[in-house]
């Protein structure tokens, strides 16, 4: 993605909150209607996307950097990114259990 771990956990978040955002009005039209065949392969092709999108937000750039054989910045680069989108997930949480969302 980018060199920049706080843009590259935003995007994450950002890709998070389509996905639950496109859910919650999905959810709202079919909330009568039976799951069917589709509701499993939906899921379970969303999960393999989303781990294809995750692991290139996270890990294309610092693998390039590894690949360069510039080691320590390419740890540095993912430990950050993960480390941000943690800080962000647990404002999340505290958010929730707070009940502030």
């Amino acid at each position: 993605m980018t060199k920049n771990p706080l843009l590259n956990a935003l995007s994450a978040s950002g890709y998070i909150l389509v996905i639950v955002s496109i859910f919650n009005l999905l959810s709202h039209n079919l909330r009568d209607k039976p799951d069917t065949f589709g509701a499993p392969l939906t899921m379970l092709s969303l999960f393999t996307l989303s781990a294809a999108i995750m692991a290139y937000i996270f890990l294309y750039q610092p693998v390039l950097l590894f690949i360069e054989g510039k080691k320590k910045q390419a740890v540095n680069l993912f430990v950050r990114t993960v480390g941000i989108f943690a800080f962000f997930t647990g404002v999340i949480l505290v958010l929730l259990l707070s009940g502030l969302i």
